[in-house]
């Protein structure tokens, strides 16, 4: 084991090792307190400028469970169907509004980003990385992550985001794992296939 990561082992297992994609779940519910701790840690992991794009949709009616179901992949809707809390992220296109509180130190950053195309492009960009701190978010409050790009993305923002701001990117299924709840654990790429030095 190497001794260069700071990190104790226990919390590296549970964010990383040890760590699975859920497929089942338990009965036991996910609080507002859990998702509130989860997004308190994560909304400090890095932006481009500080923009923070991430908006999370929580689809916790029984109602807005049954408007989603017919827009996920027929193979992921059973399981969606069963977590305890389905979590759409999604980034907002509209992000660079909140630049003066966010980046305050560049009173016009906001100015940066008319281009529709490219802050739409930003936004998904820093959404997306947001979305990876999110599921490490959730693993970290003990919970287990499913998150799934298997749905009609464009039908998702018509029925949940019809204001046209928002584009959905990740669904992500969240709760205690059931037994079998992860497939067996694929191979991964070592580094040298990976990292190289110029």
């Amino acid at each position: 084991m190497t001794t260069a990561l700071v990190l104790p082992k226990d919390a590296q297992d549970l964010l990383f090792r040890g760590a699975r994609t859920a497929n089942a779940f338990s009965a036991d519910p996910v609080t507002d307190d859990q998702v509130r701790a989860v997004y308190d840690l994560v909304k400090w992991a890095p932006t481009s400028m500080n923009g923070q794009p991430l908006r999370v949709l929580l689809v916790r009616s029984a109602e807005a469970r049954e408007r989603l179901l017919p827009l996920i992949a027929p193979g992921n809707r059973a399981k969606t169907e069963s977590a305890p809390l389905v979590a759409i992220l999604a980034a907002d296109t509209d992000f660079h509004e909140h630049l003066p509180t966010l980046f305050p130190h560049l009173p016009n950053a906001k100015d940066f980003f008319t281009d529709e195309a490219g802050r739409t492009e930003s936004a998904r960009f820093n959404a997306a990385l947001q979305v990876g701190y999110f599921v490490l978010g959730v693993r970290a409050a003990g919970l287990a992550a499913g998150p799934m790009t298997g749905f009609d993305a464009a039908a998702v923002d018509r029925e949940f985001f019809p204001d046209g701001r928002k584009r959905a990117l990740v669904v992500v299924n969240i709760g205690n794992p059931d037994t079998g709840a992860a497939f067996p654990r694929n191979p991964r790429l070592e580094y040298d296939q990976v990292v190289a030095s110029v």
